[in-house]
């Protein structure tokens, strides 16, 4: 159901993560793992959410650490909207129409 207001695949998993488990820390490499994607891809949306606020980066050594940003002032809706989702795709929440 998010495929149709998030249409990048990578984007969209790298959303679910974060909204899903706020206190989720990662490296692109982790994550990578995780999300069975190109950390390149990764690294670029990665990019994208720290521009918009949504991941905090941390440095430690030479290794960028990402997490979601508490503080996302849309953060509570995207959560709930995940979590919406992953119940329509999973059949539960379905209601039956007439007709």
């Amino acid at each position: 159901m998010l495929d149709v207001f998030i249409t990048s695949r990578v984007r969209r998993k790298i959303l679910v993560v974060f909204a899903k488990y706020p206190d989720f820390r990662t490296h692109v490499r982790g994550l990578s793992k995780l999300i069975k994607e190109d950390p390149g891809n990764i690294q670029r949306e990665l990019k994208r959410l720290e521009r918009g606020n949504f991941v905090i980066v941390t440095k430690k050594g030479n290794t960028q650490i990402y997490q979601t940003n508490k503080q996302f002032p849309l953060l509570k809706e995207l959560q709930s909207m995940v979590i919406k989702s992953q119940q329509l795709s999973s059949g539960k929440g379905q209601s039956k129409t007439i007709g």
